[in-house]
């Protein structure tokens, strides 16, 4: 029998505030010593009472909104309880019933099939603290606990690893354009957790029992292990067996899942509401406030580069990835404007020569030395014939270098573009005077040898020669031999 898989996914992303989730302590612990970052309340000391961080309250509606998320009148937060070392209440405070928000959806391409996946619900809790396992010894480190955690859960839609990846990719890029998370899953700013079963292609009843993969740590990691659970579920069903519902981890050396626990559901976390937390009411007026602060969305600036800017599909995709990299081009398109330089030439060389920049000397566009209106200022210059598209490249690895406009380097280094013909008449006459060989192959009809005597103009005059005029002038001048 065929199968087909049924993915669900639930994103855990730390939120970029200042503080945590119910108290004072600073979230920013990276780097940290160990067991600084703490007071009564992360420690979950008697007495101790929890405030609720009003921004990460924010964070969340802002992003529920860009995922097209209802936002309820009313939220509360609950104790969900489970004995770990990593929590020192013995109970996490979460959203269980009344979470901030619910039933959205972002969309994903697939190789040019836009699939609608469903998001159920994005709400509130506080992070864990972090265990380190050395030997027979474990330690705890408390510094994370607390900070406030933005739980994205997906519907059960996904029906391939790829569009999982897809999808995850797609949720990492808005939270980024929104900054309330960065996205970065090295330092554990965005963990996975997956739920995985099978059902027989074609049906759409879903499967009683699932498997759910906790605490992925990266992309590579959740594609790995979903392909794992995958496979060895088709194995045990296509042996006849039965898929055990159960809570797995991954080994990343072993490359394969293990048996955690037998899965929890709602009521073995014994929810109750927090006592020691308010109902939170969210007003409309308040909603609206948030949602104002909304920036263009990647998917509405990728269209609004194609349809207003005539840019293709690729390079609309490559500068919308990250939103700093594209409010740089939408800078530079501006300045662009009053110059006549076409957005789509500015696109090429943001693509094209910046991002090769970037990434050989490993600069983020926050550290780029160029402005975005020194980019048109350079295109004009080749526009106008000033200088030649090679030489510009080479003023622009100086640009990236200094930070100086290109005119002033066009200047100091004497670059200008030569495109006086008496000039370049000279050079070309010499050079096939001094080339008999070459003369006699091009009468003999190598008539490919022109491109020959251009390459020799170029180098005679170090890149400076205007090609266009190169070539005529070299064309009329074999002609006549």
């Amino acid at each position: 029998m065929e199968y087909e898989p049924v993915i669900g996914l639930e994103v855990h992303a730390q939120l970029l505030t200042q503080s945590k989730m119910f108290c004072a302590c600073s979230a920013d612990y990276a780097g940290a010593p160990p067991n600084t970052h703490l007071c009564p309340t992360c420690l979950g000391m008697p007495g101790a009472l929890p405030v609720i961080n009003q921004r990460a309250v924010e964070f969340t509606i802002l992003t529920a909104r860009a995922f097209n998320c209802e936002i309820p009148e009313f939220a509360k937060f609950d104790r969900k309880n489970y004995h770990y070392p990593d929590l020192m209440k013995g109970y996490q405070i979460s959203q269980f019933d009344l979470p901030l928000s619910r039933n959205g959806f972002i969309l994903i391409d697939d190789a040019g099939t836009i699939k609608k996946i469903g998001i159920r619900r994005v709400h509130l809790e506080e992070d864990t603290a972090k265990l380190f396992h050395d030997g027979n010894a474990s330690r705890v480190d408390v510094n994370r606990s607390g900070v406030p955690l933005m739980e994205i859960v997906s519907e059960p839609e996904m029906h391939s690893v790829e569009e999982a990846r897809l999808y995850s990719l797609k949720l990492r890029q808005i939270l980024r354009y929104l900054g309330v998370c960065s996205g970065d899953m090295e330092k554990g700013a965005m963990r996975f957790e997956a739920n995985i079963s099978l059902r027989a292609r074609g049906t759409t009843e879903l499967s009683a029992t699932r498997v759910e993969i906790k605490n992925l740590n990266s992309l590579r990691a959740m594609v790995h292990a979903t392909e794992f659970e995958i496979a060895r579920q088709t194995k045990i069903l296509n042996a006849g067996g039965t898929v055990e519902q159960e809570t797995m981890g991954w080994d990343e050396a072993r490359n394969s899942t293990f048996t955690q626990r037998s899965k929890e559901e709602a009521h073995d976390y014994r929810y109750f509401p927090e006592p020691d937390l308010p109902r939170l009411e969210v007003s409309r007026a308040w909603v609206a406030e948030i949602e104002a602060r909304l920036p263009e969305l990647p998917d509405a600036k990728y269209d609004r580069l194609m349809r207003e800017l005539g840019l293709s599909s690729y390079d609309a995709g490559v500068i919308t990835a990250e939103r700093d990299v594209a409010e740089y081009y939408d800078r530079a398109v501006d300045a662009g404007k009053a110059r006549g330089v076409e957005a789509k030439t500015i696109a090429n060389w943001v693509s094209g020569e910046l991002f090769r920049l970037m990434k050989e000397r490993n600069v983020e566009i926050g550290a780029v030395k160029i402005a975005p209106a020194q980019i048109p200022d350079l295109i004009a210059l080749v526009n106008a014939g000033t200088i030649s598209n090679n030489i510009a490249k080479n003023v622009f690895e100086e640009m990236f270098a200094t930070g100086d406009d290109a005119k002033k380097i066009v200047q100091a280094k004497g670059l200008g573009q030569i495109s006086n013909r008496a000039a370049l008449v000279a050079i070309i006459e010499k050079i096939i005077a001094d080339n008999p060989t070459q003369v006699a192959g091009y009468r003999a009809g190598k008539t490919a040898l022109a491109q020959w005597f251009v390459g020799q103009v170029m180098k005679a005059t170090r890149g400076q020669a205007n090609p266009a005029l190169v070539n005529e002038l070299v064309a009329d001048k074999l002609k006549s031999l």
